[in-house]
């Protein structure tokens, strides 16, 4: 146990994911399984109260294109001023992607556009550099996008084209084990790190402590960090257990 101690730290982002103007929890990304848990801004104010130094914050409703959290995260925004911010959903233009930033986001998480229009993707992590990360939504070796309900490409084709466009920083989703709290998929990270110097972010399917360890032993490899979301609101840990598993 010694020698876990002196693993580096797993950077833990609390998930806030917004539908509707409530806080929401989806099963493998499919719109109509959502379990509601009350308010955006309470939520990130609990997380922030509880130690939390970055929070994912999704609009889903703008992943599936179909309406606009914006007002919601702004206000989530504002409320955790101090903690960092990682947005994500439904950026895919210039307008929306400063948008985004002007708000507050420390951070934008590019999913359908990275896939769908690289060299705008291109442009941008030229531009913006760390502050872009590349969201990689992944059912085996195939990409999903537009909210997961299209193909996107084959994984390894298209991060080569952004190594070569010099990506910062990949969030890496298993979409088969998001919000089913059957574990993380480490194959898939640890392929993705073979491939990569730059940080990786796990997402989806922590389900206990011992899957954040498990991930924490991967941070020599690459990983940075772990979006934690369905565990921390079914109550299967507080976020200040996992804060001190992930090495804080």
């Amino acid at each position: 146990m010694s020698e876990f101690n002196h693993t580096p730290r797993l950077v833990l982002l609390p998930a806030v994911d917004v539908a509707g103007g409530k806080a929401v929890r989806l099963t493998k990304g499919e719109a109509g399984t959502e379990t509601n848990y009350g308010d955006p801004v309470d939520a990130a104010a609990e997380w922030a109260d509880q130690g939390a130094d970055w929070i994912h914050l999704v609009d889903l409703d703008a992943a599936f294109g179909r309406g606009s959290n914006a007002g919601i995260l702004k206000k989530v925004i504002r409320q955790v001023r101090g903690v960092n911010v990682e947005l994500s959903g439904g950026i895919r233009d210039d307008a929306s992607l400063e948008n985004a930033l002007e708000i507050g986001a420390k951070r934008i998480n590019l999913g359908t556009a990275a896939l769908e229009n690289p060299e705008w993707a291109a442009s941008v992590i030229a531009q913006y550099g760390e502050a872009i990360a590349i969201g990689l939504d992944v059912r085996g070796t195939t990409l999903a996008a537009r909210g997961w309900t299209q193909d996107g490409g084959d994984l390894w084709q298209v991060m080569d084209r952004l190594e070569e466009a010099g990506a910062a920083r990949y969030v890496v989703t298993d979409v088969t084990k998001d919000g089913t709290l059957q574990g993380p998929n480490l194959e898939l990270l640890r392929q993705v790190m073979e491939r990569t110097h730059r940080p990786v972010v796990a997402s989806g399917g922590v389900s206990n402590l011992d899957d954040i360890a498990a991930l924490r032993e991967l941070v020599p490899l690459g990983l940075e960090g772990s979006i934690v979301g369905k565990a921390l609101y079914a109550g299967a840990f507080t976020l200040a257990e996992a804060l001190d598993v992930a090495g804080y």
